[in-house]
């Protein structure tokens, strides 16, 4: 999962817009002003600290609620309704994390222009371009008032006003100062509009255009070879009754001749967009869930593990909270601001975690059109229909227009317009938006099973890996979603004919379809991104290898095999655990060829010394060791050297297969591949080019940090974490942070801002105990003391006790921090 679900995408632009004073984004405020200390920008710090006792009013509110804050920031909320809770949830929310919703929703919604000015054009130009908006107003307009989704966006709403209200001027997050800009009152629609913006986080990706400019460079059959629909390594979600992962290694084709027909048909599609043009390569950072049926615990209880890898930002994208209303409702876990319930978490009955299915979900069409420059109809089996054409305006800060855009839609989504012709877009994410109450309704459930369907019943995108046990011992796993049926049981990877009806979706999956699994003879279910079901048990397309990853997969099932008797504690130093299959299977080639070169390498010194240092290393990125960095930029290099024939003007491939399809060449040492267009009068093999690789990530890492003996080449020096302030400020970010993990491994939180974002262990005994942190703290004011505290715990791998007291007389002295009461707002 490679982008944030909320907008730290923007926070670039933002933070130009107010450094650099980009046109259209006001003026920056005088320093002076800013560091008033009555009304500048330090006087929110009034609000970094949970008072012990507080009263307030909400609009809405049908009897009081208690909220408890404990030790660590958590809100308990102890309600008589539901609606109640999920108003005083949207209160508390607000409460610390007031600048995070406004800026969620400007993103989701297209309107950074609006704080940011033109430097953020590109940014809602794509946002509305693909939709995302105008399928949040579609689905706010279908809700009516007894709808579950409708009641509760609504007193979610109430709750982060009531917040609002509250506020004076001078009380207003600082972020707000620093954009001259002010909040917004909460809407209801602003939920909607962050469910669209998950699943763009989530779905957004394709393949066609990537599929179709290697076809026109190596010819249809290579390119196929190397972009395959099912990854080589299979160890899949659904357990396939076998007690080791299977590689399905073939010969890889080799390039053949240019395809014109396929370059001509690639410039006519959608390319991804600018924030996500950097992501070439195969994605590398996911999320990993498990569980572990009684028979394979040590306490006899089942235990789940969750460990979403999303985005680190400050504030965290999650805020941990529990929920009470008795007799109905008492939910423990963390949900994203914006959206009202807990997304992932546990009650006293089942414990239940996410990861993504990366199933693709987007298809396009290519559209016969009255007019190429202004289309009022498009043309669908002979006959004309009209498309929507809806204006999109862009304002700057002060209300300016920035520019107006009109997109168009047919029944399938929205069309863009590229070189040769139209092409709309149909996308699941288009075409839902009521997930708010599948989250609801599935925390009421007390079995396994009955979380599963009732998620089914109701969710359909983002499609999610869902793991789930109770306290009856069951496990089981359901990759969720809504699946398109398409024509002729075809793949989501050509462009199909717009004007034939026929090649519409024909539906949805079923059910029972769905890659899924209960109290498998194995004792544990997990999935970390890999693909879900085996293609020799379910053949049905789903996604590409380009959308799964094995290593991490792997890795888990490699340790849940080894253990019959497994623990909380093992299950929290799983999710740290610096071993790597990745490793274990890479690192050979580049010894065997590193010896097999010796005799002729002109540069066998540096080989020799390189080979010294992998040999030494056991393969586990701990902190102290220097080879796994070695090890990562020979890597680089060999992707780089080996693709070449899919680079672009400056020698950087345009997609990158992936690590998989590149362990299946590695077995080939003379496959065409292997030689390259920059030595015309030579002919490289496997060992040339692996070895080549290795020596210069030698040369590289000696030039830049010494020798491995001067200690910079340290996995704690260069293995690191940062977690980036919204508007990427350095003084509110934290970066540099040392991490146990690396790629492919179970805590691949290393050399950027993405990694583990929440990590959570349960036990489901009679009674639940359960662990987790995430990196960050509930606060989002930088002046609080809750702004970084849980950042050790989440460095370090440790877990907190999460505490989830029945009611409030089960809290003691000791653990209440503070009380905040809030009551009916009476009328005046």
């Amino acid at each position: 999962m490679k982008r944030p679900i909320a907008i730290a995408l923007a926070g670039l632009a933002l933070a130009s817009a107010l450094w650099l004073g980009s046109r259209g984004a006001g003026p920056v405020p005088p320093l002076g002003n800013l560091l008033d200390p009555v009304s500048g920008a330090w006087a929110s710090a009034r609000n970094a600290e949970l008072p012990r006792s507080a009263a307030a009013e909400i609009p809405g509110l049908s009897q009081p609620v208690e909220v408890r804050y404990d030790r660590r920031g958590v809100p308990h909320i102890f309600a008589a309704t539901e609606a109640d809770a999920i108003r005083a949830l949207g209160y508390v929310v607000a409460r610390d994390r007031l600048f995070q919703l406004d800026a969620q929703t400007h993103a989701a919604s297209g309107r950074l222009t609006e704080w940011a000015g033109p430097v953020a054009l590109g940014l809602d130009r794509e946002t509305r371009r693909i939709g995302l908006p105008r399928a949040a107003e579609r689905t706010d307009a279908s809700l009516d008032s007894a709808n579950v989704t409708r009641k509760l966006i609504e007193a979610y709403a109430d709750g982060v006003n009531g917040w609002f209200d509250h506020l004076s001027p001078d009380e207003w997050p600082v972020e707000y100062r620093l954009l001259n800009t002010s909040p917004e009152r909460w809407k209801a629609i602003n939920s909607l509009y962050l469910l669209g913006r998950m699943s763009y986080t989530l779905t957004y990706f394709y393949d066609e255009a990537v599929r179709l400019q290697a076809q026109a460079l190596v010819g249809r059959s290579a390119a196929q070879s190397i972009f395959p629909v099912n990854t080589p390594i299979q160890e899949p979600i659904q357990p396939n009754g076998q007690t080791a992962p299977r590689f399905d290694f073939l010969s890889v084709v080799p390039p053949g001749p240019p395809d014109s027909l396929a370059a001509h048909a690639a410039a006519m599609l959608p390319t991804l967009p600018a924030s996500l043009a950097a992501d070439r390569a195969p994605r590398i950072f996911a999320s990993n869930n498990w569980a572990v049926a009684p028979a394979r615990s040590a306490s006899k209880y089942a235990l789940l593990a969750g460990d979403p890898h999303l985005e680190l930002t400050l504030p965290s994208i999650w805020y941990e909270a529990h929920l009470v209303v008795p007799g109905k409702l008492d939910a423990y876990g963390v949900t994203i601001p914006g959206i009202p319930g807990i997304v992932i978490g546990f009650t006293r009955d089942v414990a239940w975690s996410f990861t993504n299915t990366g199933a693709d979900v987007i298809d396009f069409y290519h559209e016969t059109l009255d007019d190429a420059v202004r289309p009022t109809r498009y043309q669908v089996d002979g006959a004309w229909r009209h498309l929507e054409s809806r204006v999109e305006t862009y304002r700057g800060q002060r209300g300016e227009v920035l520019g107006v855009d009109t997109v168009r839609y047919t029944h399938r989504g929205p069309i863009d317009f590229w070189k040769g012709g139209a092409v709309s877009m149909r996308w699941t994410a288009l075409e839902s938006g009521v997930e708010v109450g599948a989250f609801q309704s599935a925390s009421h459930a007390l079995t396994t099973r009955g979380f599963l369907d009732s998620m089914a019943a109701h969710y359909a995108v983002p499609a999610q890996n869902m793991i789930v046990a109770d306290r009856a011992g069951t496990i089981g796993i359901r990759s969720t979603g809504h699946y398109p049926i398409r024509p002729d049981s075809g793949d989501g990877l050509t462009v199909r004919d717009g004007s034939r009806s026929s090649n519409d979706w024909q539906g949805f999956w079923p059910l029972d379809r769905y890659p899924q699994s209960f109290d498998p003879p194995q004792g544990f279910l997990a999935s970390a991104n890999q693909q879900p079901i085996d293609p020799r048990i379910g053949s049905a397309y789903l996604g590409s290898d380009r959308g799964y990853e094995p290593w991490r997969a792997l890795q888990i099932n490699r340790l849940l095999r080894a253990d019959s008797s497994v623990t909380l504690s093992d299950m929290r130093r799983f999710q740290t655990d610096p071993g790597s299959v990745r490793a274990d299977l890479f690192t050979p080639f580049f010894l065997d060829a590193a010896n097999r070169q010796r005799t002729s390498a002109p540069n066998v010194a540096r080989l020799d010394s390189a080979a010294i240092v992998l040999r030494s290393w056991d393969r586990r990125y701990t902190r102290e060791q220097d080879a796994a960095l070695l090890l990562e930029r020979a890597l680089h290099n060999l992707e780089r050297a080996t693709w070449d024939e899919l680079a672009d003007s400056s020698g950087r491939p345009f997609a990158t297969p992936s690590e998989a399809v590149l362990l299946e060449l590695l077995q080939d040492s003379t496959s065409l591949w292997w030689d390259r267009r920059q030595t015309p009068d030579a002919v490289e093999h496997r060992d040339d080019v692996v070895a080549g690789a290795l020596v210069a990530a030698w040369d590289t890492l000696t030039a830049r940090y010494g020798p491995p003996s001067a200690g910079r080449w340290r996995w704690s020096e260069r293995g690191v974490g940062s977690l980036h302030h919204l508007l990427q400020l350095p003084g509110f970010s934290e970066e540099g942070i040392p991490i146990q993990g690396g790629p492919g491994t179970l805590n691949p939180s290393t050399g950027g801002n993405f990694g583990s974002s929440w990590r959570m262990v349960v036990e489901m005994g009679p009674t639940v105990r359960a662990f987790g942190t995430y990196p960050g703290g509930q606060s989002g004011n930088p002046a609080s003391s809750r702004y970084l505290d849980r950042l050790p715990f989440w460095r370090d791998g440790t877990l907190d006790t999460l505490y989830m007291p029945a009611s409030p007389l089960e809290i003691s002295s000791e653990e209440s921090r503070a009380t905040l009461s809030l009551r009916p707002r009476v009328r005046r």
